[in-house]
């Protein structure tokens, strides 16, 4: 995979993300339990691309601010606060700031992950993103 520019400034940001840009290394992901892109990093904000292998998992693990997952192919189960969420293609789930949560595909699958770092106070500045 090719590296990426993942510079952002200005106000708005439009990018059209290539083919490239969207590829999941196969055999990376089959040697190990997962793997990432990050498509963009600006001061808090985060936004990968994230793949799980058949059969794979995510342990138990929370982010002090809201999260979303966005489902691009396959399908995934979350576990959060005694519930299952079972996601598929195009379902979107968020979690609070703090809710412990875990993940398996029993097929494999891909999402897109947004997660925003740091202070989320509603005083505080916006970021440029």
């Amino acid at each position: 995979m090719s590296s990426m520019n993942r510079t952002i400034e200005g106000e708005v940001l439009v990018h059209h993300l290539s083919q490239d840009e969207l590829i999941i290394d196969r055999e990376l992901l089959a040697q190990r339990d997962r793997t990432a892109r990050t498509l963009v990093k600006e001061g808090p904000l985060r936004l990968v691309l994230m793949a799980l292998p058949p059969g794979g998992d995510l342990p138990p693990h929370s982010a002090d601010n809201p999260v979303t997952i966005h489902v691009t192919d396959g399908e995934i189960t979350f576990r959060a606060m005694d519930g299952e969420y079972h996601l598929v293609k195009g379902d979107v789930l968020v979690f609070a700031g703090g809710v412990e949560h875990a993940a398996s595909s029993r097929d494999g699958c891909v999402f897109l992950l947004t997660v925003v770092h740091g202070n989320t106070n509603a005083d505080a500045a916006p970021p440029h993103i």
